[in-house]
């Protein structure tokens, strides 16, 4: 039986909410929804490309703590309040999944903070050696 691991990344939202910015199952890493917010200053840009990239720099550093990184994400999700903020980010989201091809949908929808213009959430699984 494989072992279940929760990687936290000291967000109070996770203390507050409960949960965990990653979980390991087996081969499997399923982060959360990630945002822009950098968790070790607790500040968020007003820039939507800057909170991107503040996301997947999250991202990356849990999937790195987990043995694996961006070309092991099978799916992603990106959820937007407003739809005209995501061809900005393009870049920034090819940059890290533009030779990985993750099956991605794009959702918009409220977030939890007004001050939230992305949210990014991934699942990886980590291949065999």
């Amino acid at each position: 039986m494989t072992e279940r691991q929760a990687i936290l990344t000291g967000s109070t939202f996770e203390e507050q909410i409960g949960y965990a910015r990653a979980v390991v199952d087996g081969d499997w890493i399923h982060v959360s929804g990630t945002t822009g917010f950098d968790y070790a200053t607790m500040t968020i840009s007003d820039d939507v490309v800057e909170q991107t990239e503040q996301c997947l720099r999250t991202i990356g550093a849990v999937l790195a703590e987990a043995g694996s990184g961006f070309a092991d994400v099978v799916r992603v999700r990106y959820l937007l309040p407003d739809r005209e903020d995501f061809e900005p980010c393009w870049p920034a989201l090819r940059r890290r999944f533009g030779d990985v091809r993750p099956a991605a949908t794009m959702m918009v929808c409220g977030l939890a903070d007004p001050r939230m213009k992305i949210e990014i959430e991934v699942d990886a699984r980590r291949r065999g050696e």
